[in-house]
This record gives C-alpha cells, sequence and structure tokens, in this order.
C-alpha cells in the first residue's frame, strides 16, 4: 500500500504541458530541461507536437542537439511538415540532431525535405554519421534496404565468447537493439547467429562459430517491405538481418520499424479499398483532396455510363412492366456488398499470406459456395415479401433467381479479380469496393433484365 501510495504521489507531481509551456516562457531553463528530460521520449514528442514555433525556437536553446533527436526518433508527422520544421532550425543544429538519431529514421525524415536541405544537413554533420546515413539514401523507400538501420553488431565466427562479450560491451551503446547478435565470416558475410542469452551462459574459452547457429533467415536489400514484414510476422523476430547480393551482412530491420511498415501498408491498402489511390492525410486542401480522389471517380463515372445504357436498352422492358425498376437497387447493392466483402477476404489473405496457390481454387469455390447458400437465403426471403406484397409468384422468382445468381457471381468475381491482379504482379488492394460495386452493378442488371426479357409474356 505505501509502494501505491507513493506512485500515486509521483503522478499527482508529474508537470503537465502547460507547467513545461510556462517554464519555456519564463526563461526557466534548469526547472525545464530537469521536467522534460524526466519523460518518456514519447511524450515529449507530444508535447513538442503541441507547442508553436517560438516556442519549439526557445526548446532549442534549452536542449542540445542530441537530447531533441531522442524525441525526434518518435515524432509522428506529415511528410510536408517537416520543410517547416527545418525551416525554423538552425541548420547546423539540424544537422547534428540529425546524425545523432537512428540512420533509419533520420533517412525516413531526409528523404522527405528539399534536396538543398539535404545536401547542406550532410555537409554539416559529423563525417561518419554522413556517410552512413548516405548509405542508406541509396535504397529504394520501401525496400528492406531503405528501412533497415546500420546501428547493429556484430561478432566473428573465430572470436571467443570472452572476447565477443567485450567487443559486444564496446559496440552496444551504438547500436539499436542487442537481442540478437549475427556472427561474419572474415569477409562480412553472415554465417550465423545467436540469442544474446546463448553468448551469456557459453563458456569463455568456446569458440563463437562453434556455438552459432549457422541456419539464418534473413532477407536481401531489394525486398520488398511488406514481404519483410510477412517474415517477421511469421518467424516472430524481433530483429531480421539485411543482406546483399553476396551474403554480406549490411543492416538489420527491428521489430520499431516493422510496426511502421504494417501501419503503412494497412492505410495504403485501406486507401486503395476505398476507391483512392493513396492515403491522404487530415491536413490537405479540400482542393488537394479531390485532385487524388477523381482519377478513380472519372473512371468509376464512365464504368456507371455502361450501366445507364442497359437500362436504356431495356427501356422497354421497364415500360412494359414499371414494377421491375423498383427491385433495381435491392439486386445492385446486395451483389456489390458480398463482392465487397469477398474482395476484403481476398486481400487480406494475400498481403498476410495466409492464400497460397494450393489454396486460392479452394478459397474461390468457398466464396461461390458462400454466395450461393447467402443468395438462397435473400431469394427466399425477397420471393416470399414480394408474393405477400404484390400476388405476384413470377415476379418474385424473376427478382429472386437473378439476385441469387448476382450475388454468387459478385461473390466469385470478388475473389478472382484480386487473385488474377496479384499473379501478374499488381497490388490487389487497387481492385477497389468501388470497382467490384460497379462492376456487378453492370452484371447483376444483365441478369435481371434478361429473365425479365425471357418471362415477359407471364408479367403482362
Amino acid at each position: 500500500m505505501a509502494e501505491l501510495a507513493e506512485f500515486n504521489e509521483n503522478t499527482d507531481e508529474m508537470v503537465g504541458h502547460e507547467a513545461l509551456r510556462s517554464m519555456l516562457k519564463d526563461d526557466n531553463i534548469d526547472d525545464f530541461r530537469r521536467e522534460f528530460l524526466a519523460l518518456h521520449s514519447y511524450e515529449q514528442s507530444e508535447f513538442y507536437l503541441e507547442i508553436g514555433d517560438d516556442e519549439r525556437t526557445r526548446l532549442y536553446h534549452f536542449l542540445a542537439p542530441e537530447e531533441v533527436s531522442d524525441f525526434f526518433d518518435n515524432l509522428e508527422l506529415e511528410p510536408d511538415e517537416f520543410e517547416g520544421i527545418f525551416d525554423a532550425m538552425d541548420a547546423r543544429y539540424a544537422a547534428h540532431m540529425l546524425g545523432a538519431m537512428q540512420y533509419d529514421n533520420a533517412v525516413d525524415i531526409l528523404n522527405e525535405v528539399s534536396r538543398e536541405k539535404l545536401t547542406s544537413f550532410l555537409t554539416l554533420m559529423d563525417r561518419e554519421d554522413a556517410r552512413e546515413i548516405r548509405a542508406l539514401l541509396n535504397y529504394e523507400e520501401d525496400t528492406a534496404g531503405g528501412i533497415m538501420t546500420t546501428e547493429f553488431v556484430s561478432v566473428t565466427s573465430l572470436m571467443t565468447v570472452r572476447e565477443a562479450m567485450r567487443h559486444l560491451k564496446e559496440k552496444a551503446p551504438g547500436s539499436e537493439t542487442i537481442y540478437y547478435v549475427f556472427v561474419v565470416d572474415e569477409e562480412r558475410r553472415l554465417a550465423g547467429i545467436m540469442s544474446l542469452r546463448e553468448l551469456i551462459i557459453a563458456d569463455d574459452d568456446e569458440y563463437i562459430g562453434d556455438i552459432m547457429t549457422e541456419r539464418v533467415v534473413s532477407v536481401r536489400v531489394s525486398d520488398d517491405q511488406e514481404d519483410v514484414a510477412q517474415i517477421m510476422r511469421d518467424y516472430d523476430f524481433l530483429a531480421v538481418p539485411v543482406v546483399d547480393y553476396q551474403d554480406h551482412l549490411v543492416g538489420i530491420i527491428t521489430a520499431d520499424d516493422i510496426m511502421d511498415v504494417i501501419h503503412e501498408e494497412a492505410g495504403e491498402d485501406y486507401s486503395r479499398l476505398a476507391g483512392m489511390s493513396e492515403i491522404e492525410p487530415t491536413t490537405d486542401s479540400s482542393l488537394s483532396t479531390a485532385k487524388k480522389r477523381l482519377p478513380w471517380l472519372v473512371g468509376l463515372t464512365f464504368m456507371g455510363m455502361i450501366t445507364a445504357t442497359m437500362l436504356t436498352t431495356f427501356e422497354d422492358t421497364l415500360a412494359q412492366v414499371a414494377i421491375l425498376g423498383a427491385f433495381i437497387p435491392i439486386i445492385g447493392g446486395m451483389a456489390g456488398n458480398t463482392g465487397t466483402q469477398s474482395l476484403a477476404v481476398a486481400v487480406r489473405g494475400i498481403a498476410t499470406g495466409e492464400i497460397q496457390e494450393a489454396s486460392k481454387v479452394k478459397l474461390a469455390l468457398r466464396e461461390m459456395g458462400s454466395g450461393v447458400i447467402t443468395g438462397v437465403v435473400c431469394g427466399a426471403v425477397l420471393f416470399t415479401i414480394i408474393v405477400l406484397m404484390y400476388q405476384s409468384p413470377v415476379l418474385g422468382m424473376i427478382v429472386s433467381t437473378s439476385l441469387m445468381i448476382a450475388m454468387t457471381l459478385a461473390t466469385l468475381l470478388g475473389t478472382l479479380v484480386p487473385l488474377a491482379m496479384a499473379r501478374v504482379g499488381i497490388d490487389p488492394a487497387v481492385a477497389s469496393g468501388p470497382f467490384i460495386t460497379t462492376a456487378n452493378d453492370i452484371i447483376s442488371l444483365l441478369i435481371y433484365f434478361s429473365l425479365a426479357n425471357a418471362f415477359m409474356s407471364y408479367l403482362i
């Protein structure tokens, strides 16, 4: 109980953001540094995002670049916001701050600034930091090389455990993680791996090459970041080594980097499923948002014209039995909904790797079976309602049969389209919900009016 009381007392004494802002305003540097540096780096970044440009300028005078770099590693900003931040920050201060950051995070930021600022920062920062960052900037942004860090510890297979521990103690302060100890040969090729626990409990005089695990799961610098995320998820890795085409160890990818990748990829897939070309920041203007959405919407408009043309083609059918028009939204809407559900299942399965080559046919058959069952049930319900309301079993049969066929084909289309796109190397998420919905509208109308024409003599 005493410990709990002490915790609550400490919690009550925590300095809020308003108090920190007051310290900034009053030039109370000692109190500000004590309270601000006691916060977690995430909490520091949250405070930084809340304050204005003038307060940020004062904060730079209170903190060293290395201290600012700690929370810049956790800073979550839209890409275009970094330009404004560095406009208000002294270039030499910014260069030292970026050099003190984890190199992979610094590269992510530098990829968003102008070429002029990038060159200036690399010129002003420490030579060793600039060299490491330049090496990472050469890799494509969405590849393993683009998200890896070069701040890791490796040992050689010819070291003894005692030598490896001494080396680890020397290099650990500059490493992002030391949960795994990567082993390389004389030419820095990845030769093995061992956990920190295995190293600690091993005999001091044993050679690393004798106790390491030679079978190492690694990724290439050119591998797509989404594939890397899937590997780390499947193997429950905290870090994975990155090698070049000759198996030289060039970096590692840590779990925190992969969490960012998963968040980014999920956002991209969601945007594409919603019929948008990319993730839209909430800070975008109306004009910018419209520009990003227009390509899809214009394309869907042309597809919608096909539906309009079909309705014109069946104008005589509607003129003879006007009640047919009342059920167009139901059939089109239900087909679109079931198609989108199947699309979501297929895209998720492809993205997570759950759908393998052998299971694609099985998935298609399962979804089609689901479409048949749901179509029969919904068709039966609709048939009953139509017979009760309009006393027309023929109309009920046409509408319910059309609904069943449309829902079955919609589920099949929602599955096959993303599978086909993935097969030819296109992101299946671009088979967006609006696209599937519009395509299913066309198919369902064709089925509906074809049946209506076939049984027209019984309707009139």
